[in-house]
């Protein structure tokens, strides 16, 4: 019994040894499987906090990236903003610099009476007035794109220093643009008594050569007269060259045959017998004065100027193409410029439109509105081989001692055709010139190209808008692109052609 009992007992303790064994076990296994729990949620909360940490970080950079680029890029726009009222600040410590054309003739400038009032000077009057601008009650033009480098001083600075302890203003830096005086007068001049708008361009920089529209006011006496050129009546503020929406007329049969280029390989096996009407479903087209120019293929029917071979040709487009083009020409969009306040122009054929519409605007009537501006780039565009650069007006700005403070440079858009097709358009506009409706433009001094156009705009079928759209080159490669808008005035050949033959001979004096 007593052997029995001492078993029992020692069974017991092997049984309570072994249960501690396995609590010990159970216990480190269980400080094992905490810590690799901690171990896990360790790296996940590492990770969430890398994730957290390099995404601020990269907003950061982000944001940084952006100050640099605003400040470097961007500022100078927000400070030039006409609601921007620091700029009002800086004309109480600087006198407005001049604005200068591109061989330094001064057109605009600014005198400080006795009585300390500031006086703004246009020395040219209303020559150019659209192109330079105005300074009071608002602004426009040179003056408003190149607003704060007027009211930015770069004087010597120990001149400067010395000005602000006497209390007396700075000197502004200049603007220089990029207007060719005698063209600009030549353009002005020969518009005459027509209202309407001439704009010039160097294709190959996009530089604005001349700018002109009519009616046009007095940029000395802004102020007395704003109260009548702000009247109900008066269009005289509106810049007709950059704002102005025209119907093209022929001057549009340059995009039409572009379109047909694009969609037809054998573009010169294209005839067409021009009887003087061209009637499809029921709606009739006439070419100017009926005139039946007999059989023609396409370069023929450009050079004369058929409405009958050009309607036949817009029935012929894929009409989604054609749409698709016109998209690739800028219609329906803003213009790439650093030209302020200019409209875009608008092409509303859709896929469903009716023959009539078609036909009409194949020739350049219907809805289809342009500014003289894009017609002017086009051109410029086919005289650079394709490439289309971006317009501007102001050179550079220069401090007192003509020092140049900040340079612009011409800035290209991109290809709007290709070369080939560029090739075949000069082609075309060339024959203009030699063999059709321009022929008053041919000269030995300079090869011009370009089309004529003459623009229906009410049911009166006398009521024409005259155009010229084109371009000429010397001898030199010295080139410019010119579109011509004179209102009311009648075919293109008889106004618009004369007046771009002044300017050219102008520009190549």
């Amino acid at each position: 019994m007593k052997a029995s009992k001492r078993k029992n007992e020692n069974n017991k303790k092997l049984y309570d040894i072994s249960m501690m064994d396995l609590d010990d076990a159970s216990y480190e296994k269980s400080r094992k499987g905490q810590g690799k729990r901690k171990q896990v949620a360790g790296k996940s909360n590492n990770r969430e906090f890398a994730v957290i940490t390099y995404f601020f970080l990269a907003l950061f950079i982000c944001m940084a990236g952006y100050f640099i680029y605003f400040i470097t890029v961007r500022s100078e726009d927000f400070i030039n903003n006409s609601y921007n009222a620091r700029l009002s600040t800086l004309s109480n410590y600087v006198t407005r610099g001049r604005i200068l054309s591109a061989d330094g003739e001064v057109l605009a400038q600014s005198f400080t009476l006795e009585d300390g009032t500031e006086i703004r000077e246009y020395p040219y009057g209303a020559t150019f007035a659209h192109a330079v601008g105005y300074s009071v009650n608002g602004m426009a033009g040179v003056e408003l794109d190149g607003n704060f480098n007027l009211l930015r001083s770069n004087s010597f600075i120990l001149e400067r220093v010395i000005k602000e302890i006497k209390g007396e203003k700075n000197q502004g830096d200049d603007v220089v643009t990029t207007l060719d005086v005698p063209l600009q007068q030549a353009a002005y001049q020969g518009m005459g008594q027509y209202n309407g708008a001439v704009i010039a361009l160097e294709p190959s920089t996009g530089k604005v050569l001349a700018m002109v529209s009519k009616p046009d006011y007095d940029p000395n006496t802004v102020a007395a007269d704003w109260d009548q050129l702000i009247s109900g009546d008066s269009t005289a503020l509106l810049n007709r060259a950059t704002q102005g929406l025209y119907p093209p007329g022929s001057t549009f049969k340059i995009v039409t045959a572009l379109s047909y280029l694009e969609q037809n390989e054998n573009y010169g096996s294209y005839t067409f017998d021009c009887s003087g009407s061209y009637e499809v479903s029921g709606y009739e087209i006439h070419c100017y004065h009926n005139k039946a120019h007999g059989q023609e293929n396409l370069l023929q029917a450009f050079g004369n100027s058929c409405n009958n071979a050009f309607a036949n040709v817009g029935l012929l487009l894929n009409p989604k193409k054609y749409i698709s083009l016109t998209d690739q020409l800028l219609f329906n969009q803003p213009l790439p410029t650093k030209l302020s306040n200019v409209k875009s122009s608008s092409f509303t054929l859709t896929e469903n439109s009716s023959s009539a519409e078609i036909m009409q605007t194949a020739i350049g009537q219907g809805n289809t509105l342009v500014t003289p501006l894009h017609m002017a780039m086009i051109a410029g565009a086919v005289a650079n081989g394709g490439e289309l650069m971006e317009p501007y007006m102001i050179d550079h700005s220069q401090n007192d001692q003509q020092e140049v403070v900040k340079q612009f440079y011409p800035e290209s858009y991109g290809t709007i055709m290709s070369s080939d097709e560029a090739a075949v358009m000069e082609e075309f506009m060339r024959y203009v010139v030699t063999d059709g409706t321009a022929s008053a433009l041919n000269t030995d001094r300079y090869t011009v190209y370009g089309k004529t156009g003459t623009a229906e705009y009410n049911s009166n079928k006398n009521d024409n808008h005259s155009w010229f759209v084109g371009y000429a080159r010397d001898a030199y490669g010295k080139e410019i692109a010119i579109a011509i808008i004179m209102e009311g005035a009648g075919s293109g050949s008889s106004h618009a052609v004369p007046l771009a033959k002044k300017c050219l001979e102008a520009y190549y004096r």
